[in-house]
C-alpha cells in the first residue's frame, strides 16, 4: 500500500495539512491553528494520524468536518465578480500605470508614490491575517471613491486611510494634514453605515522621516506608521470573537454591501 501524502496549504481558513491518497483523494485535513483533524474516511483514522504524526504539536481533536456556518455558505455563494477579497492595495491605480509611464518623462506623477505607499502598508496589513485579522483593500464606494484598507479582527473594525510621505516630515497639526484627518473619519463613518457596526478610523503615514503627533490630540483616529501596524493594533484590546469576524468579513467582501450612499 502506498503511503499517504501530506500537503500544506494556506488560505483564509489558516494553515492546513491535507492528507490524501496517491490518486489525489482527500482523506482528512489538519488545522494547525485549532489542533483539529477533520476526517472524511473514519475507517482510515489510524493511517491518517500516523501520516500526520511528524507534523503535529500539542493535543489533537479528531472528528468529522465541522458543519458550515451561515458565513461559510454565504461566502461560497458569492459571485467572483462581486468578491472584493482579491483586490490588491491600490487596485484602482493599476489601470493608470501605462498612462503614468508615458507622462513620467515630462513631470513626476504623484500616483506612483500613492501606489507604492498603498502597497507597502497593504503588505504589512496582510501579515496580520496570521493573528486573526481579515483584510480588504480598495473597497469601492458610490461616487467613485474607495476605502484604502478595511480591517476586521479581534480589536474590531477599522478603516485605514494611507498618506504617502516619503522622505518628508509629517506634522499632525499642519494645515495640509486636516483633509487627511477628515477623510479618515469620513471613511469610518461610511463603513459603519454599510456594515451596521462600530468602525474606528486609522491614518497610515508611510515613508515619513519624522512624525510629529503630540499636538493637537486627535480623538478616535489611530495613527499607524509603516512597520508599526501590528504593534499598534495589539494595544487596542479584544472586542470580536472569531465567528463575528468571519460573519462581518463575509458581508464586507460582497461588493453589493457598499453600493448604497
Amino acid at each position: 500500500m502506498k503511503p499517504l501524502r501530506v500537503t500544506p496549504a494556506y488560505g483564509h481558513d489558516g494553515a492546513r495539512l491535507y492528507v490524501t491518497l496517491a490518486t489525489g483523494r482527500t482523506l482528512a485535513w489538519y488545522d494547525r491553528d485549532t489542533g483539529r483533524v477533520s476526517l472524511l474516511a473514519e475507517g482510515r483514522r489510524e493511517e491518517v494520524l500516523t501520516a500526520l504524526a511528524p507534523y503535529v504539536t500539542g493535543p489533537l481533536t479528531v472528528g468529522p468536518p465541522p458543519v458550515p456556518t451561515s458565513a461559510d455558505l454565504a461566502r461560497l455563494a458569492l459571485h467572483p465578480d462581486d468578491d472584493l477579497a482579491p483586490n490588491r492595495p491600490g487596485e484602482t491605480l493599476y489601470g493608470t500605470q501605462a498612462e503614468a509611464s508615458a507622462l513620467r518623462r515630462f513631470r513626476p506623477d504623484p500616483r506612483r508614490e500613492s501606489l507604492a505607499a498603498l502597497q507597502l502598508i497593504g503588505d504589512e496589513l496582510d501579515g496580520l491575517e496570521g493573528i486573526g485579522w481579515r483584510i480588504l483593500h480598495c473597497v469601492p464606494l458610490p461616487g467613485g471613491t474607495h476605502l484604502d484598507h478595511l480591517l476586521i479582527g479581534p480589536a474590531g473594525i477599522l478603516t485605514v486611510h494611507t498618506v504617502p510621505s516619503r522622505n518628508r516630515r509629517f506634522r499632525l497639526d499642519a494645515p495640509a494634514t486636516a483633509p487627511h484627518l477628515r477623510r479618515a473619519a469620513h471613511d469610518a463613518e461610511r463603513a459603519a453605515l454599510a456594515l451596521a457596526a462600530a468602525v474606528r478610523p486609522c491614518l497610515a503615514v508611510v515613508g515619513a522621516t519624522r512624525v510629529d503627533a503630540a499636538a493637537p490630540p486627535v480623538d478616535d483616529i489611530h495613527l499607524l506608521r509603516d512597520g508599526s501596524a501590528a504593534t499598534t493594533l495589539a494595544h487596542l484590546g479584544g472586542i470580536l470573537k472569531p465567528a463575528d469576524i468571519e460573519s462581518l468579513y463575509t458581508t464586507a467582501r460582497n461588493r453589493h454591501t457598499w453600493l448604497h450612499p
